[in-house]
């Protein structure tokens, strides 16, 4: 009996899930690890110093920028995810009541439409932050461009 079981599991898939998942993990954890840089244009200085040497002063700029106190990411991941769990709530809580008021137990199509909301609203905050959000802090960028422009380089844009 216990070889049919491993023999099923082996047909429907379910031996390579875990490997599946840890891949999506893994995927994740490279995705949150890599962030926005900037990009330079290929002026004088860049070709006069090479690329490894701007690597360097691009490094030494954006700890400069954090040591200035300037934080890479705008908004904090905690508040993300709670804006995100909240957002998630109210939203489901008004789709609950709306769905509670055609089937005719808003009460409870709105404590339903809340809880999933809020569990909604709470998986995609944690995605995000897992993943990253797309924009940085202003004064952080603006504090990078300048430390770089001052050492002589071009800043086209950030990726």
């Amino acid at each position: 009996m216990g070889s049919t079981n491993a023999t099923r599991r082996e047909r429907t898939g379910e031996g390579m899930k875990g490997i599946r998942i840890g891949a999506v993990v893994a995927l994740l954890m490279t995705t949150a690890c890599s962030s926005a840089r900037p990009v330079l244009y290929p002026n004088a200085q860049l070709q006069s110093v090479g690329k490894e040497a701007a690597e360097q002063d691009i490094e030494a700029c954006k700890q400069s920028a954090e040591s200035a106190g300037a934080d890479e990411r705008s908004g904090g991941t905690a508040g993300r995810v709670a804006t995100g769990t909240a957002v998630g709530a109210g939203v489901g809580a008004a789709s609950g009541a709306l769905g509670g008021a055609i089937s005719g137990a808003v009460g409870r199509g709105s404590m339903i439409g809340a809880a999933s909301g809020a569990v909604w609203g709470l998986l995609m905050g944690l995605f995000s932050a897992a993943v990253g959000p797309s924009q940085h802090n202003h004064a952080y960028t603006n504090f990078v461009n300048r430390c770089l422009q001052e050492k002589g380089y071009e800043v086209t844009g950030w990726q």
